[in-house]
């Protein structure tokens, strides 16, 4: 892939820029091995596509009123205007392109970092299989909260299929994406996002992956391994908005699977919930701290983990150590902590494992690993 604002010295996020593809995946699938050893059978890197893969932008706001910009901050906090970048998908292009404009035109007047002034930090587009949009406007302050809202009619018909359209309030001066406060201006609250034969639902301030490509041929390897074990039960541990709990619903056999999914964020639950209503089979969602709901309930037949880039930590990896579950299915960003948690759990071995290369021209990866039980 080649990039005007990497090439200029403009933007240097995109680390691996210029490296050809395939050598890229070559070395994320040679880090993945030396982390997890030679032992379990690798199926061939899932690769993406190396441009216009991102489902999502997540633009900072610089500039001034009336010519603001778009992408990233320099240094010295001052707006890079990012609006061509090559990585975004199909339709999600086309949308950013137009942002500056919109925020013209609804007289918002962009955060200035280096001076405290302003309130626009960030414009966040999330964009479906199915071309809808979910719009999200950082401020400050309530202070333009009223002009987003009385400019909702001309920014539908900017971009018609905006279904969610909200704005969040971040007032901190740090350098955090968003705040706790997120007020919902449209009727609908979610998202769907048909990803497979499923249709998750995305609130606001849900996770989902930024390849919906590579996320679908995630799930399908996960259903996949989970349904060559058939656990009459599952866990999905850090379920977010259900993926990988609604893609193992239902056994080969067509019968139900028993399945829980353990979330910290009760926003993300209640989108798995509705999303599972659409589903056969029997499942059970609930918002709570991982850790604490080990202690309460018997073990299930098999546990999906799918933690932070921190891994799941020495509570969790001690517990499914002793717990006996014969079977773990761990989804990781971040093979180091991989590495130090299966450490921590000798005996359970990986027995496949997959890299997902969720984003190109980066070093960042995603890698499925199932564990067996040993003896």
């Amino acid at each position: 892939m080649q990039c005007d604002y990497f090439d200029a010295g403009r933007c240097r996020s995109c680390t691996l820029m210029g490296t050809a593809y395939s050598g890229q995946l070559a070395d994320k699938q040679a880090r993945c091995v030396a982390a997890l050893g030679p032992g379990p059978r690798w199926a061939e890197p899932f690769a993406s596509r190396p441009a216009g893969f991102r489902n999502k932008a997540k633009l900072v706001v610089g500039g001034h009123r009336g010519a603001p910009t778009v992408g990233i901050l320099d240094r010295g906090g001052r707006g890079v205007d990012l609006r061509h970048c090559g990585l975004y998908e199909d339709g999600l292009a086309e949308v950013v392109e137009q942002v500056p404009a919109l925020v013209g035109e609804l007289g918002l007047v962009p955060y200035d970092v280096p001076r405290r002034s302003g309130e626009l930090k960030h414009v966040l587009i999330t964009h479906s299989p199915a071309g809808e949009l979910m719009v999200r406007f950082v401020l400050r302050s309530p202070g333009q909260l009223g002009r987003i809202r009385r400019g909702l009619p001309a920014l539908r018909d900017r971009w018609p299929t905006a279904r969610v359209v909200s704005v969040n309030l971040q007032p901190a001066h740090a350098a955090v994406l968003e705040g706790p406060e997120e007020i919902v201006l449209t009727e609908d609250q979610e998202l769907p996002m048909v990803v497979n034969d499923v249709r998750l639902r995305l609130r606001a301030r849900s996770f989902f992956q930024t390849n919906t490509a590579v996320a679908a041929g995630l799930y399908r390897q996960a259903r996949e391994w989970i349904d060559e074990v058939d656990p009459p039960s599952l866990w999905d541990l850090y379920c977010g908005v259900g993926g990988f709990a609604l893609h193992a619903l239902q056994r080969p056999d067509a019968s139900a699977r028993d399945v829980l999914g353990v979330e910290v964020s009760p926003e993300a639950v209640e989108s798995a919930r509705a999303a599972a209503a659409d589903l056969p089979g029997a499942s059970r969602f609930v918002a709570g701290d991982v850790i604490a709901h080990l202690q309460t309930s018997p073990s299930p037949d098999l546990v999906v983990v799918n933690p932070p880039r921190r891994g799941i930590g020495t509570d969790l990896a001690a517990w499914l150590e002793e717990s006996g579950v014969e079977h773990v299915l761990y989804s990781s960003c971040n093979v180091d902590s991989l590495a130090g948690d299966l450490a921590r759990m000798p005996s359970l071995v990986p027995v496949r494992a997959r890299l997902f290369d969720m984003f190109p021209q980066t070093p960042h990866l995603e890698v499925l690993t199932l564990l067996h039980r040993a003896g």
